[in-house]
């Protein structure tokens, strides 16, 4: 009666009880399980009810601590909770349950059921036994977030730094093309074809690809930014600015902080931050125009920065490091600078790794008709004239002239022309005086000759001073190479015979064919071509082998 009276309740009430419930009778068969038992374990009704409770799930169910609470613990205690059972099932794999178990009495005190409940707790215990392997992976993992959360942080300052110096650097590039938009564009073509002209650029492009220091040596006006220029052009820096600093347009109060750059209060009237040409250069190629006219006190700091690409701005501790190509350009003559204590030996020879020295005008006298083509065009176009005929006097009037001034002169020149004229031809307002020739039996400059025999110097010497001639000529140096030709000479004592040395070009009074053929196989052709005059007797002259090499003297 009481078992069925409980089986009804069951039926109604404890069946829908989430946690997994079986009633079993006194004999431990099932009698009755509800709905969570058949899910939780994986079982119907048909394998379960009516079966020992151990052979459940061909005998999944015969564990050994089960049966010591249903056989040794519950029939001493009517109710037990908590009892810990765990066991591997085949179906369902490893659990931990805790079971409760309570007998059901029935007429005269005689048990009839045992209801047991089966609580899950495998996640909770397995929580429970793992927690400080947990707690440590956990942390570790914390641990490791917060590294990377750090590094990504660390990651977005830099880059937010490298924004902020590359937008300050594209600041400072803007308003310096800005002050070069504004001044005349002297990024024109290189007009000429002459054999100076066209080693220089032999030289340029040697050179370009490099990242070495070059100096551009030349008198004013002979175009030695073009140069630069045309080196920046053809060096893999070409995409970014060619910055330009001319040393001598700036005072010497303000250099150093046009070249290095201030922070904000260096000095009074330093409202902001200043970005230095060096800093705005970096990884491009820096002009730095008349080096010169750079103060002695900057030097060392110039020096600095060609050694170990380092400087500081002015107001400022921290060391800035910049990948900057250094292009200088002077029409003074350094080595006498260092020689007078106006300038930095150590800093010469740092700049003085691949000088090129740019030829003036009056030594390219064939390149002058393209150059007065090239800038009649440009300025009858400026000015909204049409200049289309230049006379064969004004032409040659043009080439015979000196032109100190070089092709800035000759610019100037053409530009007043241009305005003379009234008609397409052009009449030029200058008077051009041809300069008086120098000559070297002048006695007021024949103290200044060298006189050495050319055929008694020994061959070897020869062979020595040859390999050096070059060298010598390339450097604007050739006053050097005369020297020691006229050194070696001294050493060897043969000082009989004369040649002369005067203003860079050599004359040699020779007497016999065999004192020429010396001479010219002193000077290669290349060099000959640019140092033509050999002066020979006339009665020498009919037996010369290369008669219109030479000429002859009354």
């Amino acid at each position: 009666m009481i078992q069925n009276s409980f089986l009804d309740i069951f039926n109604d009430i404890l069946g829908s009880v989430r946690e997994p419930l079986v009633v079993l009778d006194a004999d431990l068969k099932v009698v009755k399980a509800n709905h969570s038992f058949y899910k939780t374990f994986n079982v119907t009704p048909d394998e379960t009810e009516g079966i020992l409770i151990y052979h459940l799930g061909n005998r999944q169910w015969d564990i050994p601590k089960l049966r010591e609470l249903l056989e040794d613990i519950l029939p001493q205690n009517a109710l037990f909770h908590d009892f810990e059972v765990e066991h591997t099932f085949e179906t369902i794999g490893p659990k931990i349950m805790h079971l409760n178990a309570r007998q059901i009495f029935g007429e005269e005190n005689h048990a009839q059921l045992v209801l047991l409940a089966i609580e899950d707790v495998t996640e909770r215990e397995f929580y429970k036994r793992n927690l400080e392997e947990i707690v440590e992976k956990r942390t570790a993992q914390l641990i490791l977030a917060r590294q990377e959360a750090e590094k990504r942080k660390q990651t977005a300052e830099t880059a937010l730094s490298k924004i902020k110096k590359l937008k300050a650097q594209l600041v400072a590039e803007r308003a310096y093309l800005k002050e070069e938009i504004e001044l005349e564009n002297n990024h024109e073509t290189i007009i000429g074809q002459s054999d100076a002209l066209e080693y220089v650029l032999y030289k340029v492009e040697q050179i370009a690809a490099s990242t070495t220091t070059v100096l551009v040596l030349g008198e004013t006006g002979t175009g030695k930014e073009l140069i630069a220029r045309a080196i920046h052009g053809y060096s893999k820096r070409k995409n970014r600015t060619l910055v330009k600093v001319n040393c001598a347009a700036l005072p010497p109060n303000l250099i150093e902080s046009e070249l290095f750059g201030h922070e904000k209060g260096a000095f009074t009237g330093s409202n902001f931050k200043h970005l230095g040409r060096f800093e705005v250069a970096n990884g491009a190629t820096l002009f730095l125009d008349e080096i010169g006219e750079l103060p002695l006190e900057l030097q060392s700091k110039l020096l600095r920065v060609l050694q170990d690409g380092e400087f500081e701005r002015l107001g400022s501790s921290r060391t800035i490091k910049v990948d900057t190509r250094i292009i200088a350009a002077t029409n003074r003559d350094l080595e006498e600078e260092v020689r007078k204590g106006r300038f930095r030996d150590d800093l010469w020879y740092r700049l003085n790794v691949f000088p090129i020295t740019m030829p003036p005008l009056r030594d390219r006298i064939e390149d002058i008709p393209a150059l007065v083509e090239f800038y009649i065009k440009k300025i009858s176009k400026r000015l909204g004239k049409r200049i289309d005929i230049v006379s064969t006097g004004v032409m040659n009037c043009l080439q015979n002239y000196h032109w100190p001034g070089n092709i800035r002169e000759l610019e100037n020149v053409l530009e007043r022309g241009v305005i003379n004229s009234s008609g397409p031809k052009l009449r030029l307002a200058d008077e051009l005086k041809k300069p008086l020739k120098k000559s070297w039996k002048n006695p007021k400059t024949r103290d200044r000759y060298k006189t050495v025999n050319i055929y008694s110097l020994s061959l070897a010497s020869w062979h020595r001073v040859i390999q050096e001639l070059d060298q010598y000529i390339l450097a604007g140096r050739v006053n050097d190479y005369y020297e020691a030709v006229f050194q070696q000479m001294v050493a060897e004592d043969k000082l009989s015979f004369q040649a002369v040395f005067f203003d860079h070009k050599p004359w040699y009074e020779i007497d016999t064919i065999e004192d020429l053929a010396l001479a010219e196989m002193m000077f290669p052709s290349k060099i000959r071509d640019t140092f033509p005059i050999f002066d020979i007797p006339t009665d020498q002259f009919e037996k010369t082998a290369v008669k219109g090499r030479v000429h002859a003297r009354s």
